[in-house]
């Protein structure tokens, strides 16, 4: 119990080692506004409680054997005079000799005609034992045994409180690391473009693999911008780090980009003002950047860099390979004023690669040739993944390169942004 921060499975874990053992049922619930809410203390004699139920184990049975009847997530309403209610506003345990009436017209309405119903109805011992959490009822834990066991005793209800004790902490942490991770989830979501998008003369995808299993936002960032004319921006960037020190020099980075498109000003001003941004931008300095803008009136795929890998490009028929760059440039915050462009003119359709240092080097590779393995894992895909016009195309191959870059290393972000460039053609 508390292995894992998961409110579902701590919940499974505790009743588990209730049932069949200890009683024949055991179930888990959690008040609604503890879930939903930082501090949801309740009143001293509430009308009623919200509680979800959050795992359930009769006899040696599977939840799921239950799941049409007593569904793990549903939410129910306790009155005051329920034991459950009373339970929680006091913190006494509650110990019955058998299921209280309103739990009984629930379970009848539910399954008449369901012989395990017929059972729990059947209870002769009955143990409900609240969860509080430094004073604050939090949820409850209740325990049945049938008549043929002998009914709960003071000890037995003292053990559960103590296993309840523990049951607490285990589930506030986890709930706790949920919030978290739904409020990071958010921000990487609003901030992130749709994948599969279409403008005129280009198709765009990405893909993004956190470091690590807990990790859900780090430094990484890419977007698309649309320019005046038919010209789109697309850059792909790095702000050292995973914590959030680099996730928000990443969002004040992307927001100055997407300020910065707007401006009608080439590719080499956009990075110079990018630069100077990231000088007075806490976590910004070092930050690396790939920023390309593709005209699809000139045909003319124009790079410019800051201390970033190089772009892969592959034509209709290969083989792909990184962009000779005029001046890899110096990353970002360093005061430079000195981004070069690179214009690379393109008379057939061809595919554009955009990409984190996390996704091509290893422990056990340099980069150049984690360059070499990606632009051949972007061929062997585009041959795989023939008609990129198709509607999940792009998409399809993101997934084949970030599922082919390996995971000896999980210490960086892997990102990327791949896009069909269509010279003087309608996306």
């Amino acid at each position: 119990m508390g292995s894992e921060l998961d409110l579902g499975l701590t919940g499974r874990h505790v009743v588990h080692a209730l049932a069949p053992g200890f009683c024949d049922a055991a179930s888990v619930y959690l008040l609604q506004r503890w879930l939903l809410e930082e501090q949801a203390r309740m009143a001293a004699d509430p009308p009623q409680i919200e509680a979800r139920r959050l795992a359930l184990r009769i006899g040696s049975d599977a939840a799921e054997d239950w799941e049409h009847l007593l569904p793990v997530g549903e939410v129910l309403v306790f009155p005051r005079e329920t034991p459950y209610a009373r339970a929680l506003a006091t913190g006494q345990t509650q110990l019955l000799d058998g299921v209280d009436e309103h739990t009984v017209e629930r379970l009848r309405k539910t399954g008449p005609e369901h012989s395990g119903v017929d059972a729990l109805l059947r209870t002769a011992s009955f143990l409900i034992v609240p969860l509080r959490l430094r004073g604050t009822a939090v949820g409850f834990i209740a325990c049945t045994r049938g008549p043929d066991r002998e009914p709960f005793t003071r000890g037995e209800a003292v053990a559960v409180e103590s296993l309840g004790a523990r049951a607490g902490v285990a589930l506030d942490n986890a709930r706790r690391y949920e919030r978290e991770r739904r409020t990071a989830l958010a921000i990487r979501r609003s901030l992130l473009p749709d994948t599969g998008q279409a403008f005129e003369g280009c198709r765009v995808a990405h893909g993004y693999r956190p470091a690590g299993q807990d990790n859900v936002i780090g430094g990484d960032w890419y977007d698309v911008l649309p320019r005046a004319g038919r010209r789109l921006g697309m850059i792909v960037g790095d702000a050292m780090g995973h914590g959030p020190e680099s996730a928000v020099a990443m969002i004040q980075l992307r927001t100055a980009v997407r300020t910065l498109a707007s401006l009608d000003i080439d590719p080499c001003e956009l990075l110079h003002r990018l630069d100077s941004v990231a000088g007075d931008t806490p976590g910004a300095p070092f930050a690396t950047c790939m920023y390309a803008e593709w005209d699809a009136d000139l045909h003319t795929c124009t790079f410019v860099g800051a201390g970033h890998p190089p772009p892969l490009v592959r034509g209709p028929d290969g083989p792909a390979a990184p962009v000779s760059l005029a001046t890899p440039g110096l990353p970002l915050g360093l005061g430079t004023g000195r981004y070069e462009p690179t214009v690379l003119r393109l008379s057939e359709p061809a595919l554009l690669l955009l990409y984190s240092d996390g996704l091509v080097e290893s422990r056990t590779h340099d980069i150049d040739q984690g360059i070499t393995r990606l632009a051949h894992a972007l061929d062997a895909g585009a041959g795989e993944v023939p008609d990129t016009g198709e509607p999940d195309g792009l998409p399809s191959l993101c997934r084949r390169l970030l599922a082919g870059s390996g995971c000896d290393d999980v210490t960086d972000d892997r990102t990327l942004l791949l896009a069909e460039l269509i010279p003087g053609g309608a996306g």
